[in-house]
């Protein structure tokens, strides 16, 4: 799981409106997140135990990762982990592709047509925020996962659709000649997701 952070623009120049976005990333599923007026460690604290707590999530389970900003290392944070038993990692100074798919998310977030050049306060944020994390979790299909919704990848559905796909593209054989090289397949799913995947040499001294 990972913990993302990003700003966006306010009614006057100078003003934002922080986004913390707590992303599964296997499924690239948005299982929480909140816009407020300013960053904080105690709000990263509650959105993370509220996502936690509604998942269901047991201990020894889960490791969150995330940037070295203020709010993802303070006590808060620090301390709700280790009460939950969850794992924690944090981006590599001056590494600015430590975070992937929470940077992936922000850009798909950022460059929506309908995303605007400023808020016109932190209400429309959030209001335009809910609107978007609804499609993006299941509307939006995403290419690192064989263009399945998140939503579909993160509650098991995505096996089903992917076996109809393949269904479907099966009745085009009928006129091989569409397809001289090779049978039609449909994108495979995700079998593992890493942040900064160790080395074939670190994984066998570990």
């Amino acid at each position: 799981m990972e913990l993302g952070h990003h700003q966006a623009e306010g009614p006057k120049k100078g003003e934002y409106s922080d986004l913390y976005v707590v992303l599964d990333i296997f499924s690239r599923y948005v299982v929480a997140w909140c816009v407020a007026p300013s960053e904080s460690g105690e709000l990263a604290q509650e959105l993370i135990a509220d996502a936690v707590a509604r998942h269901q999530v047991p201990p020894g389970q889960l490791t969150v990762h995330a940037d070295r900003g203020s709010s993802m290392t303070s006590s808060p944070v620090v301390e709700l982990l280790a009460f939950l038993g969850i794992g924690r990692t944090h981006s590599r100074p001056h590494v600015s592709n430590d975070s992937p798919f929470s940077e992936s998310q922000f850009k798909t977030l950022k460059y929506c047509p309908a995303f605007p050049e400023r808020f016109g306060c932190i209400e429309d944020a959030r209001t335009f925020c809910e609107t978007f994390f609804t499609y993006y979790n299941h509307e939006h299909r995403h290419s690192g996962i064989g263009y399945h919704t998140p939503a579909s990848v993160h509650y098991g559905t995505a096996t089903k659709v992917r076996a109809q796909r393949q269904i479907t593209l099966a009745a085009y054989t009928a006129n091989a000649a569409l397809f001289r090289h090779r049978r039609p397949e449909p994108p495979k799913l995700p079998t593992v997701a890493w942040i900064n995947e160790p080395t074939q040499e670190a994984a066998q001294t570990a």
